[in-house]
């Protein structure tokens, strides 16, 4: 009998076993931490289970639609510049929304390709979303009521409000990025952001601070009526520079921008960070000595600049200083100025400043922009405001010796060329600066026959004066070059007119703009020589005798102009001598600048006996007055007194302190 054999068990190596478990453990966890949410999303999802607070949803937008075609086909056939508009805006004081940054697409006419929310530890909130024409973000301080937004496009389309924001809650802040490529400006958008984003808080007010950058690189674009936003996409415009680039203002709100028939009209209120109350603001506030708002722009009223094409031409703070440094000057070179015409001057305060003179019995304003005139009275009142001159209107253009005509300046003065006799004493031109390559600028800067025709109409006495533009420097290259190659243009235009006399170039600092401006009086008679370098009292009698007078007594007819600074304008500062004497050939009077003394100089010396006189004096019925050398004067060398060549002038504080 065979014995039954038990089966054998199943072993397992214990070895092979924990290895296989660890492996799998292993695996599971890498699995996990490669799927599963990282500390700070758990953290943060706690922490907005916490506060009942779910996370934002991501959403998609598709561009499918027939329309969005075609606008996508329409959009890829334009040029594009590799260049964009960068928006950066700041708001403070508000109960911020995520909802409006779709909102503000929308309200753009932008495309929204799809955005993403998202919590931040240990607070705020912020989103980024995707635009078919670049992007748009923002973050927010919740609970200081803040956003800060930054938004940028591409695109040649017209762009209208858009931005995109990151809001802290607990902080009420938000702040916005805006990016645009696109040929229009963005600045449109700025209401739009502060309309959806600006949900005031309870008890606290909201402020605004933004910043407008161009990006990129874009070609310089020629004004013409095709393409009106030149003037605003210039990186090197007053508008750009002085508005719309900074961020430190506390107050900047555009209050009218448009184009009229001939040019683009922006008109801006700005209060900057570094502002100090005026006297005005003193008075308003009454402030006392103690008060610490002498120091801070609290109490600051906006100032209101004019920008034409992009390019400053005045504001309600300094519109006295300028205008009274345009029109006084010549005004008071000529005798007695009757009948004065203006070119340009929409604003009307060249015409308030000619109608000061009692001496004037007609105003001729030729002015090609009836738009300007308007929006000028609306926007800036006190320009043409002649309320405290006594026996003139309250509105300068309502007074009686006005004589307005609505055209081209360059029209009117060639309409009767064949007969022109005008009897004009003085002409004035406030125009845009000759440098500006605007169409009404070279219309009337660089016609050589309208000149002639401009001197033509004056009386034999009378006097052109011009307003031309940015004082030069030392380090400018030759006139005839550059950014003031048109000036100079003018310069040897009205040089070469047989009628030119006399002609005076002066500058002033103190006028409203960010350097010098200069003004230049043109005579037709040398008598004017005599006016122009008046000693200061004999100039202030006749501002006594001529000005009218005010009915205010703390708003005078003249707030800036008198005999001290006439002192200022006679004597041009040396940037104009140097600059002229790098015309080619270079002027002889050039020359002369330096003595050479190597030379030697030769004077009639009065006292002198005649055997030592270099000179002698003939007179005769026939040929009258006449005066010889008695000696071979080498070429070079100097005839003049020669004390005039090593005289000093030391006042006597001076010779103190030698001693």
């Amino acid at each position: 009998m065979t014995a039954e054999r038990n089966p054998k068990p199943l072993t397992v190596d214990i070895r092979v076993f924990m290895l296989i478990t660890v492996s799998a453990m292993a695996i599971a966890f890498g699995v996990g931490v490669a799927m599963g949410p990282t500390a700070a999303e758990l953290a943060m999802a706690s922490a907005g289970a916490a506060a009942g607070h779910k996370l934002p949803e991501v959403h998609s937008v598709d561009v499918s639609t027939a329309e969005d075609a075609a606008a996508l086909k329409e959009d890829s056939e334009l040029l594009h510049e590799p260049a964009g508009q960068h928006l950066l805006v700041d708001i403070k004081g508000i109960e911020a929304s995520s909802h409006a940054m779709v909102e503000t697409v929308k309200g753009a006419g932008l495309t929204m390709l799809s955005y993403h929310c998202h919590k931040l530890i240990p607070m705020g909130v912020s989103c980024v979303g995707v635009l078919l024409e670049s992007h748009i973000s923002f973050h927010t301080w919740p609970t200081e009521g803040v956003i800060t937004l930054d938004l940028f496009t591409c695109g040649p389309n017209p762009l209208i409000p858009v931005i995109s924001f990151h809001t802290w809650p607990t902080e009420g802040v938000i702040t916005l990025d805006l990016f645009t490529c696109g040929p229009n400006p963005l600045i449109p958008v700025v209401p739009s952001i502060k309309a959806l984003f600006g949900i005031p808080r309870e008890n606290d007010e909201i402020m605004a601070q933004w910043s407008h950058e161009l990006r990129g690189f874009r070609s310089k674009k020629i004004p013409n009526k095709d393409n009106h936003n030149y003037a605003l996409l210039d990186h090197n415009s007053d508008l750009s520079q002085m508005i719309w680039s900074p961020m430190d203002c506390v107050y900047k709100e555009q209050v009218y921008s448009g184009l009229t028939e001939y040019q683009r009209v922006d008109v801006w209120d700005v209060v900057s960070l570094e502002d100090q109350p005026s006297q005005d603001d003193v008075l308003k506030a009454k402030l006392e000595p103690t008060d610490s708002r002498w120091t801070t722009n609290e109490l600051v009223q906006p100032t209101r600049y004019l920008f034409l094409d992009g390019v400053l031409q005045s504001d309600n703070t300094t519109h006295k200083e300028y205008h009274e440094a345009l029109v006084h000057p010549a005004m008071f070179a000529h005798a007695s100025p009757k009948n004065v015409a203006i070119v340009g001057g929409a604003e009307g305060a060249t015409l308030r400043e000619v109608l000061k003179h009692t001496t004037v019995e007609s105003v001729t304003m030729v002015e090609i922009d009836q738009q300007l005139m308007d929006l000028a009275k609306e926007y800036l009142p006190q320009m043409s405001d002649c309320s405290n001159l006594d026996g003139r209107a309250d509105n300068c253009f309502d007074d009686e010796l006005l004589n307005l005509q609505v055209e081209n300046a360059k029209d009117w003065f060639l309409a009767d060329e064949a007969e022109t006799n005008k009897n004009l004493d003085v002409v004035i031109i406030d125009a845009i600066e000759p440098e500006m390559s605007s169409a009404i600028s070279k219309d009337l800067y660089e016609e050589p026959q309208l000149w002639k025709t401009i001197l033509d109409s004056l009386t034999e006495e009378g006097i052109l004066a011009i307003q031309i533009g940015y004082a030069p420097t030392i380090s400018d290259p030759k006139p005839d070059v550059g950014y003031n190659a048109p000036r100079e243009i003018l310069f040897q235009t009205l040089e070469n007119l047989p009628s030119v006399q006399a002609m005076f170039v002066y500058e002033d600092s103190h006028v409203g703009f960010l350097v010098p401006k200069s003004f230049l009086i043109v005579c037709k008679s040398n008598s004017c020589r005599e006016r122009f370098y008046a000693a200061p009292e004999d100039l202030n009698m006749e501002i006594a005798k001529r000005i009218v007078s005010s009915s205010d007594n703390n708003n005078k007819a003249l707030q800036y102009y008198d005999g001290v600074t006439q002192i200022y304008y006679q004597v041009a500062p040396k940037a104009w001598e140097t600059i002229y004497c790098r015309r080619e050939p270079t002027p002889f009077e050039c020359d002369y600048r330096h003595l050479d003394f190597g030379k030697g100089i030769y004077e009639f010396k009065m006292d002198a006996p005649a055997e030592e006189q270099v000179f002698e004096i003939m007179t005769d019925e026939v040929e009258g007055t006449r005066v010889y050398s008695k000696v071979d004067i080498p070429k070079g060398s100097y005839i003049m007194a020669e004390h005039a060549a090593n005289s000093l002038q030391l006042s006597s504080k001076a010779v103190e302190n030698l001693s």
